[in-house]
């Protein structure tokens, strides 16, 4: 019930320098240069000399009750397990139903995020898929976002991409409409998550919506947005103009290589052209399919996307393109939390939820806090799902 971190070097994400933290129960009760505890209170101590501390990591783009299909039923992917979580860092999950929205349904994706809360992390959902009519659970999305506690939003809707339903500005406004006010009704963010392929229309279509309507640009979180170079050069337009954007982490070598620019390089690229920091964020489409297609959109192969990529590519700016530590975090941890208004999130604070990770001197994840529950210590994977 009661857990010390003693001496860790905090970013919480912003750098406080070496103090303890002491747990209590699922939340922090207080961080300060020196916690001890009555030797009649029985405690845990975690000894974190040398280490560094930082808010738990939040994904918010996993399919997490598998994706994909796009070559047919044998390549539906796997549904996300506890551990490929929590061994990542990653205690917070966003779900969604990407191209698959008739056998990947809303009571599944709901089910499946009770699941791992009941496992011990936090999860939450968007409402609907590619697809346009948005195929909600109670058939309107205001209406989820307000009757069912685990929706927070809508998507993710694919534009700019030969899978899309290829919606219009006019269905796009009512969308972002509905979930905006599902969203004020409910005190729930009401973003509205967006699929970005790699159409030579890129963004058009949201900053049609923006200009033409009354819907605040910070309605949208765009996401795959270093997907090619021309789509990151369109983004970073966007995000001047101040949208969010989101850069996926899992890839292949064949992407790389045909012009998708890498999250660490992306996130850097993106700070010196002058996006603030607090509009990006990474997310890891972790169990999505990476499809290949050929020129004529016939599919060609696949790959099965990965959460453990997410803090892998804040590593990687950290260490290999030198983006300050507190910057890096951000992008997986306030930032998503204040977009999505997850308000006991992303952050190392007094009362905010114990989420907490420990990294080593070479910035990989040792120790793990999920809701004050010591998920993974000295990176082995203390607590399983169910059937691992």
């Amino acid at each position: 019930m009661f857990t010390i971190i003693r001496n860790a070097e905090i970013y919480n994400p912003d750098h406080l320098g070496k103090k303890d933290v002491l747990i209590a129960f699922s939340k922090i009760a207080m961080i300060d240069e020196r916690i001890e505890l009555p030797e009649d209170i029985p405690h845990n101590v975690i000894e974190a000399d040398g280490k560094l501390l930082f808010p738990g990591f939040i994904d918010s783009h996993v399919h997490i009750m598998g994706g994909g299909g796009e070559g047919s039923y044998r390549t539906r992917t796997p549904e996300l397990t506890l551990s490929q979580a929590t061994s990542s860092g990653v205690t917070t999950l966003i779900g969604v139903i990407g191209t698959d929205g008739t056998t990947r349904t809303m009571p599944d994706l709901i089910a499946k995020a009770r699941g791992l809360e009941e496992e011990g992390i936090t999860c939450y959902v968007h409402t609907g898929s590619y697809q346009v009519p948005v195929k909600t659970l109670t058939g309107k999305i205001e209406d989820d976002l307000i009757l069912i506690d685990r929706v927070i939003g809508a998507g993710e809707i694919a534009i700019s991409d030969h899978r899309s339903s290829q919606p219009t500005v006019e269905e796009m406004a009512k969308i972002a409409s509905a979930a905006r006010i599902g969203g004020m009704l409910s005190g729930k963010a009401g973003i509205v998550n967006i699929h970005v392929g790699d159409s030579p229309t890129k963004l058009a279509l949201l900053e049609e919506v923006v200009e033409t309507t009354d819907i605040p640009i910070k309605t949208f979180h765009p996401t795959h947005i270093n997907r090619t170079e021309e789509l990151f050069r369109s983004g970073l337009d966007y995000a001047k103009k101040g949208g969010y954007i989101d850069f996926t982490t899992s890839t292949i070598p064949q992407f790389l290589e045909e012009g998708e620019v890498k999250c660490s390089t992306g996130l850097k690229r993106a700070l010196e052209a002058g996006v603030p920091v607090e509009q990006i964020t990474f997310t890891s489409d972790g169990q999505a399919s990476l499809p290949a297609f050929d020129a004529n959109g016939e599919f060609e192969g696949l790959q099965i996307g990965t959460v453990a990529s997410l803090y892998k590519e804040v590593r990687d700016a950290i260490v290999e393109d030198g983006v300050p530590i507190s910057d890096a975090i951000k992008v997986i941890t306030k930032n998503p939390a204040s977009l999505l208004r997850l308000k006991d999130k992303g952050e190392i604070a007094v009362e905010k939820d114990a989420d907490l990770v420990l990294v080593n001197k070479g910035f990989e994840v040792d120790t793990v806090f999920a809701k004050g529950q010591l998920m993974v210590e000295n990176k082995e994977v203390l607590v399983k799902g169910t059937f691992e």
